[in-house]
């Protein structure tokens, strides 16, 4: 069932391999949607599209916008290149853009993380994860959660603040920078083998489509706040899901295993908990009963 009253949701980074998803299924559940991003290319019909950098540090932006109800903050610089500069560079321009919407009147705000803020782990990951990261991906992120986290306790305690860790996403995948994109691309190049690693990490995959559902509902209720994994909560190994992959796509290239070493900061088996999201997507359904 469609939400009866159209609720304003601003969307950074909405022309992002993610944002597209995100703003497709809000504009599908009957949310009013801003977009706002750099650039702009097949975005669903619909949506209003703002042109404007949230690095810029606009402080009267939320007023620009028309004070939207909800915030999903996606945006983010260089996100598929973890050992690029830019992730520390700009945390704190992400800082202070949503320092901005909330001192500007903001009440319901939801930032993407990723599991890479918990660094190397084995086992289940839940809200209470002891986060040392290793890439400067993960540390920009953990530094931006924990000092969001810390100045909406002390100075906007009355805000729904959801953070959501998102996990190992796969779908739309000529449009990402993933394994995926890259077996097709060496497809397309007429390679018959794919070099890879030994494929035994058994990892937490979802779909591009599953995980903006997830970012959506998160985001258009308040009643569960603080990090939420968006995630599947069933590990698979890597070998596994490439193999599905290709035979699903029907390519004729294969895997070339052991070609490259498993990396050291890589865990042999990591997924996430899934009760907190799961939670959420089934007061959804119940509500659209």
């Amino acid at each position: 069932m469609l939400i009866k009253r159209k609720i304003t949701v601003a969307v950074t980074g909405a022309n992002g391999y993610i944002g597209r998803q995100v703003v497709k299924y809000l504009l599908e559940r009957n949310c009013e949607v801003i977009c706002i991003d750099v650039s702009f290319s097949d975005l669903p019909y619909g949506a209003k599209i703002v042109n404007a950098n949230i690095l810029d540090c606009n402080e009267k932006m939320y007023e620009e916008l028309g004070e939207p109800e909800v915030v999903i903050h996606l945006a983010w610089r260089k996100g598929f290149i973890h050992t690029a500069p830019e992730h520390m560079l700009d945390v704190s321009k992400h800082f202070s853009f949503i320092r901005n919407m909330l001192i500007s009147g903001l009440k319901n705000l939801t930032v993407m993380g990723t599991m890479h803020e918990v660094g190397y782990f084995e086992g289940c990951i839940n809200e209470n994860t002891p986060c040392n990261p290793l890439s400067q991906y993960g540390i920009a992120k953990h530094a931006l959660q924990t000092s969001l986290s810390e100045m909406i306790n002390r100075e906007h305690n009355d805000v729904s603040f959801k953070w959501l860790r998102g996990f190992y996403i796969h779908g739309n995948d000529e449009f990402s920078s993933s394994i995926f994109s890259k077996i097709l691309m060496a497809e397309s190049n007429g390679q018959a083998l794919f070099p890879f690693n030994s494929g035994k990490n058994k990892y937490d995959f979802i779909s591009v489509e599953e995980i903006a559902k997830q970012i959506a509902e998160s985001a258009l209720q308040t009643k569960i706040d603080g990090i939420i994994n968006c995630c599947s909560g069933n590990p698979i190994s890597l070998a596994d899901k490439v193999e599905k992959f290709i035979k699903d796509r029907n390519l004729n290239i294969r895997l070339d295993f052991g070609k490259f070493p498993d990396r050291a900061y890589d865990s042999p088996l990591i997924y996430g908990n899934n009760e907190k999201i799961s939670k959420i997507l089934s007061n959804c359904r119940r509500t659209e009963l």
